[in-house]
């Protein structure tokens, strides 16, 4: 039985401003990142905004732009406010790009849904989940870490690694960037669970599982995958019947796995022997389907393209997944570039990898899905919806009733995750605490006066 569920995507940007003319680029960065929000500047003075479909758009640390979905508790809503986030960022392109062509500047903004430049810096793509507080957290945390060590043959998005001249292809962009596999911190030691407690609701009732291992995906089939399965997952853990499995060295396993397209190498378990990271994958797969946890049409999709994921490592036939999984979709483009004498050394090879994950015009996933090379769950017209309406089943739909009404009456007002705020003076913070709740009298009272004229202040 699937307990309902909260869960979200925060999506950090690559970002470059290539010169049209050839050279070095006409910005830097920083400035590039400062053309893409001239609109969210103009809008709300700030680079740091929440937005009328609950989700939040920012600039990060380095200057990476950041999208992170509203709250929601179905994986349509999710990959549609996923899908919605890459369309702002390709539409604030769009806009800069403009700009910058009426000015006379040779540059044109790129952004990459993807977690490492070329110079070895990492981003993310970090997954929320909320959990019920209980005194097990710490054992249910700790009995994910092989599953998420070993999910990467699954959701990777594929990874063309650069060393000393050589290049080598492997499952995930942000396996060698990890260095621990539980910790509270999230970029000194950049764990594959972050179990800062900050879990954006009642913290007396609930946790936030924060999964920063993940790649970012292109393809909403991967996407899809990648929540659905980890929600069914999890569910296994906090009842405390997931297989008992324990890595030696975790850290070794991500790395050694990443790089192992075949799926040949084993790695050691507590206890004694070794399994592939197909093996781990199946004992996961077996307990969800054991279990009978899969209510959903998009669970049902999520395992058996689990299990179909698995059966293409194991033969080394990628063919019945070619559409649906990132690295499987790259390493195809790879292959038939190869068969024109392309190298993974070379240049090209690495711009195709790029282009795959460009969000702006330039990029290649939307051809590829009009072309059936890539398969799409989300609609332009859910899409749409979701640029402007919040899910209907979560606390987002309160903030974003509330951002919609405040700014039509032109009202200065501070939002974040749990607080709304109208900042006249008169009103005090509202708390919501219930990522569940889709109704609230004192927002409804909020609104209702919101048209009402501000009172004069007398001059002193």
């Amino acid at each position: 039985m699937i307990s309902r569920r909260i869960y979200g995507i925060e999506t950090e940007y690559g970002l470059t401003c290539a010169s049209r003319v050839g050279g070095e680029p006409p910005i830097t960065p920083e400035a590039a990142a400062l053309e893409l929000f001239a609109p969210i500047r103009e809008r709300g003075r700030s680079t740091n905004v929440f937005l009328p479909n609950g989700g939040r758009l920012y600039l990060d640390v380095g200057s990476h732009p950041e999208y992170a979905t509203a709250e929601c508790d179905t994986i349509a809503d999710v990959l549609a406010q996923d899908r919605a986030g890459s369309t702002f960022m390709a539409d604030l392109a769009r806009i800069a790009n403009k700009s910058l062509a009426e000015r006379e500047i040779p540059g044109v903004i790129h952004l990459f849904r993807n977690n490492a430049d070329s110079r070895g810096n990492s981003y993310g793509c970090h997954e929320n989940y909320l959990m019920r507080r209980t005194p097990h957290f710490r054992r249910d945390v700790d009995s994910l870490v092989p599953y998420f060590v070993s999910r990467q043959i699954v959701v990777g998005s594929g990874y063309l690694k650069l060393k000393r001249g050589r290049a080598t292809y492997g499952f995930s962009q942000r396996a060698d960037q990890t260095w621990d596999a539980v910790s509270s911190a999230t970029t000194r030691s950049r764990p594959i669970i972050n179990t800062r407690d900050e879990p954006h609701a009642d913290a007396e009732r609930y946790r936030r599982l924060h999964v920063i291992v993940g790649d970012t995906n292109v393809s909403e089939a991967a996407t899809l995958a990648k929540i659905a399965l980890t929600e069914l997952v999890i569910g296994l853990a906090e009842r405390g019947v997931l297989p008992r499995i324990e890595l030696v060295d975790p850290m070794r396993a991500i790395r050694e796995i990443c790089q192992d397209i075949g799926g040949e190498v084993r790695v050691d378990v507590v206890g004694g022997g070794a399994m592939s990271a197909a093996h781990l994958q199946r004992r996961y797969l077996d307990a969800v389907v054991d279990a009978d946890v899969a209510e959903t049409r998009e669970h049902r999709y999520a395992i058996d393209l689990w299990d179909r994921a698995l059966t293409a490592i194991e033969t080394g036939e990628w063919t019945p997944v070619e559409t649906e999984l990132d690295w499987v979709v790259k390493k195809k483009l790879l292959d038939a570039q190869a068969r024109r004498g392309v190298t993974l050394e070379s240049a090209l090879a690495s711009r195709l990898m790029l282009a795959y994950h460009d969000v702006t015009d330039a990029g290649l996933a939307a051809t590829m899905e009009e072309r059936g090379m890539l398969r799409r769950f989300t609609t332009p017209e859910q899409v749409a919806h979701a640029m402007d309406h919040p899910p209907a089943t979560t606390r987002a739909h309160l903030r974003g009733r509330f951002l919609k009404a405040a700014e039509r009456y032109r009202r200065d007002y501070t939002v974040d995750w749990t607080h709304v705020r109208l900042n006249d003076g008169t009103h005090p913070t509202l708390r919501l605490e219930d990522p569940f709740a889709t109704s609230d009298a004192r927002i409804d009272e909020l609104i209702a006066e919101l048209p009402r004229q501000l009172p004069e202040v007398p001059w002193c």
